[in-house]
């Protein structure tokens, strides 16, 4: 591990001293990618400074017990270093783990209700309230791209974006099919129905990440069809953009202005290549996907929302909570906390 920590920190010099370069600095695109590698390292080389400072204050300790005077001090400040020095060790093994590449990024969310008619669209509105709660605890911000509502209330679909620090690392799990067991408001003989909605989280793409060819999208005016405000509804605002390749349609009409709706589709346009190119890749790396918590796949069963108990379960991790109520409300992090660990866990076996 040290031999590793030693390559970052001569990795960590370089880049600090190319960041003082003024050709990367006059690149934008340059100086974004070089300033997140040395972010990212730079966590890493101040945990090895603490262990490395920690070494030195145990040998100087070690040598203090010969000393009567000093030994019983030594001795007790011996053993809380050495168990600081243990704690640092580990937190250095899941820092020098694997990262994802797409941590630190926004994300665009898409929730649409899916087995259960109604109860399904309300099942949905309700898992965009607990996202909504949760990125407000979290003070991120959350700006609506396109949604259709329900005749019952909820959304048959409704997509939006998360800006924030880390988003995608914190919510990169909730990909899958969520199913919820409850009685419906509209049920008069008090019977449990089941309900599903579906997830689906991408990482938001960066200019250096994917560059679209507009060639290849045909460009749509209409005007906007969903609520929104009276100025929003009559004017041709709303812009849908169709990637002639691969067929993919996105629309976006929540803007007042027609630039500023059309900017906003292009970006989630180039979020679904994105991540239509991440999931190829993992297709093609078959024994990392597999070694990953569930597939990511909207078709996969990944969490149970069981009122009548008060109880969550992710299936995938095993894992259960007796809060749904609290949860609901945007309390997730016991549930994210264990998905983070289960695939450090993983990650550690894999290396």
């Amino acid at each position: 591990m040290i031999e590793r920590l030693e390559i970052i920190r001569k990795r960590y010099d370089e880049l600090s001293q190319e960041l003082l370069n003024q050709d990367i600095i006059n690149d934008f695109s340059k100086m974004k990618k070089i300033s997140k590698e040395h972010s990212d390292l730079e966590v890493i080389v101040k945990k090895y400074d603490e262990l490395l400072a920690s070494e030195k204050e145990i040998d100087g300790l070690k040598s203090m017990l010969n000393d009567p005077d000093m030994a019983s001090y030594a001795q007790e400040e011996l053993e809380l270093n050495i168990n600081k020095k243990e704690q640092l060790e580990k937190e250095l093994e899941i820092l020098l783990l694997p990262k994802d590449e797409n941590d630190g990024k926004d994300i665009i969310m898409e929730i649409r209700g899916a087995a259960g008619g109604d109860e399904a669209n309300i099942f949905a509105g309700d898992l965009f309230r607990m996202y909504s709660k949760y990125a407000e605890k979290n003070n991120w911000k959350i700006d609506v791209n396109d949604y259709v509502e329900g005749t019952s209330g909820g959304y048959a679909q409704i997509e939006f974006s998360i800006k924030g620090e880390n988003v995608y690392s914190k919510l990169k799990f909730e990909s899958g099919s969520h199913r919820v067991q409850r009685v419906p408001a509209t049920e008069t003989q008090g019977r449990i129905h089941t309900s599903t909605a579906t997830v689906l989280v991408m990482p938001e793409a960066d200019e250096v990440d994917f560059e679209l060819n507009m060639e290849e999208v045909r460009v749509d005016i209409t005007r906007s069809s969903g609520c929104g405000g009276q100025g929003v509804n009559t004017t041709d605002s709303a812009v849908r953009l169709t990637h002639i390749p691969t067929g993919i349609i996105v629309y976006s009409q929540t803007e007042r202005s027609q630039i500023k709706n059309k900017e906003k589709a292009i970006k989630i346009l180039k979020t679904r290549l994105y991540d239509r190119r991440l999931k190829e890749q993992a297709e093609k790396e078959g024994a990392e996907r597999r070694n990953k918590i569930g597939t990511g796949d909207r078709s996969e069963k990944i969490r149970t929302y069981n009122y009548p108990q008060n109880r969550v379960t992710d299936h995938r991790i095993n894992f259960s909570v007796m809060n749904l109520d609290k949860v609901m409300e945007g309390n997730l992090e016991d549930i994210i906390e264990a998905l983070i660990t289960e695939d450090q866990r993983l990650k550690m076996e894999e290396s």
